[in-house]
């Protein structure tokens, strides 16, 4: 589908229950500004309701997958299932998968099998992954350059230095950016950025969650996603036209949109 959008949205979840009274009106405020959103399912609900809101609004894509936190639910029916909705037209991704030995709700040894059988699970329908890594930066790099020397995907919500950034780059990935870019005190981030190529930048809201400022400490939702790409163009430097063009093109040619 051909799309005119200003600026994309490539990491929201729009199923959240933070929108269960105006989920309509928080889509249509993100259509009146020109912003096409990439919905991102965690779970079997998530994902199915991912395919759902994508088959109804237009501005609207999906992506499926169990999230570190629920990799123990993975069994051969939920890979089953993901195998079905992953032949949607709908679907442009295979995510939020990876890692996170932050909270640790899946044991480790189960999050690495998850993970894993998501990647073979892209890899089978050509679709680019999206990756979280929380605490888990070793095990996860590990597994990726076992896989694979090149990958097509995103690092969600990239929050690392500039030379991790590199490794993440080196491997083929696109490196999220979300509201964290605007926080003052964050010049981890903001180094990082500022050597990171803006063709391989992605903006995302990872809305509710995630609030850039000036709603900060607020309930997030994709049309916010123009803070944070007002932030990236400061930092680089750059046009916030130019930043929109480029990290909307990249979010198209990703995800094929």
């Amino acid at each position: 589908m051909t799309t005119s959008f200003r600026l994309i949205d490539t990491h929201a979840h729009l199923d959240a229950s933070d929108y269960r009274d105006d989920r309509a009106a928080v889509i249509a405020r993100a259509f009146s500004s020109s912003i096409g959103v990439i919905t991102v399912g965690v779970d079997r609900r998530s994902s199915e309701t991912a395919c759902h809101l994508a088959r109804r609004h237009h501005l609207v894509w999906a992506a499926i997958g169990v999230h570190p936190h629920d990799a123990k639910t993975l069994d051969q029916m939920l890979l089953s299932i993901l195998n079905k909705l992953a032949q949607n037209e709908q679907v442009v991704a295979i995510g939020e998968i990876g890692l996170d030995y932050y909270r640790d709700l899946s044991p480790r040894d189960v999050q690495r099998r998850a993970f894993r059988e998501q990647i073979a699970l892209a890899q089978r329908y050509d679709l680019p992954i999206i990756v979280h890594n929380r605490d888990s930066t070793d095990d996860l790099l590990a597994i990726l350059m076992e896989l694979s020397s090149s990958h097509r995907g995103v690092i969600h919500s990239f929050l690392g230095s500039a030379t991790l950034a590199e490794a993440f780059l080196s491997l083929g990935f696109h490196l999220g950016i979300g509201g964290p870019i605007t926080f003052a005190k964050n010049e981890k981030l903001k180094e990082a950025v500022r050597h990171i190529p803006l063709q391989r930048i992605l903006l995302e809201t990872d809305c509710p969650y995630l609030t850039p400022v000036p709603h900060r400490g607020k309930r997030n939702e994709p049309a916010y996603v123009h803070f944070v790409a007002e932030t990236v163009a400061k930092i680089k430097g750059v046009s916030i036209e130019q930043v929109q063009q480029t990290t909307s093109d990249n979010a198209r040619r990703l995800f094929q949109l």
